[in-house]
């Protein structure tokens, strides 16, 4: 994952509801699958574990987030838990295929929590984040971000 995408999503993650932090965690994980196939294909061993790792974490956070009292999370889990095995697949062949299998089931769940965050009218989780406002400044080669109201008790109540 670029230090761009990082950012873009850290910046999300503090304006989103609970519904978005779902997309945004499918969002990374499919991310992490793809970091891991190219690690694979550069032959960059360490890169591609590190990608399954973080993978495994985005993973670990959802199925963590499943409340398995009402449906349909109990076939949630058990899809994050095929994803889990393919997973380790990939690292133990170091292949690329168990990750594409991976992307095919989590693609079409990324798909549906995004047209389900749309009907969220909940506010962001994160309460007391800084504040952003959409907008850029053009330099002369650059494109920067200008972020107001940038208190000292940022995230913290005082």
């Amino acid at each position: 994952m670029t230090r761009e995408q990082k950012q873009e999503f850290t910046l999300r993650i503090s304006q989103a509801n609970s519904t978005e932090l779902v997309v945004i965690l499918y969002e990374m994980l499919l991310c992490y699958l793809r970091d891991g196939c190219d690690a694979l294909e550069e032959r960059n061993e360490n890169g591609f574990r590190e990608a399954i790792r973080k993978a495994r974490g985005c993973l670990g956070e959802l199925m963590n987030s499943l409340n398995l009292e009402y449906e349909p999370a109990p076939a949630l889990l058990s899809l994050c838990g095929f994803c889990v095995r393919r997973l380790a697949a990939a690292e133990l062949r170091k292949s690329e295929e168990p990750l594409h299998e991976a992307e095919r089931i989590i693609r079409p769940l990324r798909d549906a929590y995004r047209q389900i965050a749309g009907q969220n009218s909940a506010g962001p989780v994160m309460n007391n984040s800084q504040t952003v406002y959409a907008g850029l400044t053009y330099g002369r080669n650059t494109l920067t971000e200008n972020m107001a109201d940038q208190g000292a008790n940022r995230g913290m109540f005082a």
